[in-house]
């Protein structure tokens, strides 16, 4: 099973996607964005594109990674990535459905409002890239083909993950941290995730 969690930026892709993968059995975390900056990083200045999602080959990476770890891999494939364009989406996500994996979509919503309110929170200003991509990804997530929306603005990202577990079918590992620890492995996955340097 693949899990793919959508959402603008701020939404809680990379907090849900870690918090699931601690809770599920035999998961994996898989990123798309390493491949679009490994794209980025190893071409000629020429052949750059603004937008790394907009290269062929990205789009091809993904389907066969995410294909091959599907047939090899006896676990659930967690995928938290930003992806607006339906035809990127078919590209990707319906491709995959065609070959009978089994592809369960999130899209996590929030009002702009809260969606800067987190960015400014993980160290985002209101004015970032990220903050500036907002109204165009709540526009474009809003489409019925992005479904499930799972409106996150007043939920946190623990209840976010039950809601996923459940309608997964997927026994969720009991949750037995107190909120330090909760606190600090949040901490640990954004210093992971921090991209000063892209």
């Amino acid at each position: 099973m693949i899990i793919w969690i959508n959402g603008a930026f701020g939404s809680g892709k990379t907090n849900t996607a870690y918090e699931l993968n601690r809770r599920i059995e035999n998961s994996y975390v898989y990123d798309p964005e390493e491949v679009g900056y490994f794209i980025r990083d190893n071409i000629p200045k020429k052949l750059k594109l603004n937008d790394f999602q907009d290269f062929t080959i990205w789009k091809d990476f993904n389907y066969q990674m995410l294909e091959y770890m599907s047939i090899h891999y006896d676990g659930v494939i967690i995928v938290p990535m930003t992806i607006t364009s339906e035809l990127y989406y078919n590209e990707i996500l319906e491709r995959l459905r065609k070959k009978d994996i089994d592809i369960k979509h999130f899209t996590l919503v929030a009002s702009k409002e809260t969606l800067i309110k987190r960015l400014r929170k993980r160290g985002d200003s209101s004015n970032s890239w990220a903050a500036k991509q907002i109204n165009r990804c709540v526009e474009a997530l809003s489409n019925p083909i992005f479904k499930e929306h799972i409106d996150t603005n007043k939920m946190t990202i623990y209840e976010v993950v039950d809601y996923i577990g459940e309608s997964c079918n997927i026994d969720l590992l009991p949750e037995e941290r107190n909120l330090v620890k909760k606190k600090l492995y949040k901490t640990k996955i954004w210093l992971r995730h921090i991209r000063l340097w892209r």
